[in-house]
């Protein structure tokens, strides 16, 4: 069974404990790495100045502490294999589902199940619903 190493523990950590029992439970599924959980000023506007972010400090939901926000990638990772990140959203979907927890995908920005309509694709951005 796949499980976190101390970089992603400690990222998750960072999160909403909804976000952690989230993600928790997708280790047990899907091995995958947590790139970031909360973010300061200065990392978020790193964020926005390298494309990875469009939200600027202090309005993205990685910017609160607990973080509302969580980037996760399957493992290993490989940005280049989109079909794979595609696939992993709809594990985290399908869990979160399961476990009531509400999320919002980068990958699918508006919850339609249609990935063709996003303008930003962030495939490894998971938020809470508020």
């Amino acid at each position: 069974m796949p499980k976190f190493g101390k970089a992603s523990l400690d990222r998750l950590a960072t999160c909403h404990p909804d976000l952690q029992r989230l993600f928790n439970e997708v280790i047990k599924h899907y091995d995958c790495s947590v790139l970031c959980g909360h973010r300061t000023k200065q990392e978020q506007d790193a964020a926005v100045a390298s494309g990875n972010s469009k939200t600027t400090w202090p309005m993205s939901k990685h910017n609160s502490l607990p973080s509302k926000a969580v980037d996760v990638a399957p493992y290993p990772i490989d940005f280049n294999d989109v079909k794979r990140f595609y696939m992993f959203v709809g594990i985290v979907r399908g869990i979160a589902s399961q476990m009531g927890i509400k999320i919002r995908c980068g990958a699918d920005w508006d919850g339609d199940l249609e990935v063709k309509d996003q303008n930003f694709h962030d495939l490894p951005h998971v938020e809470l619903l508020e």
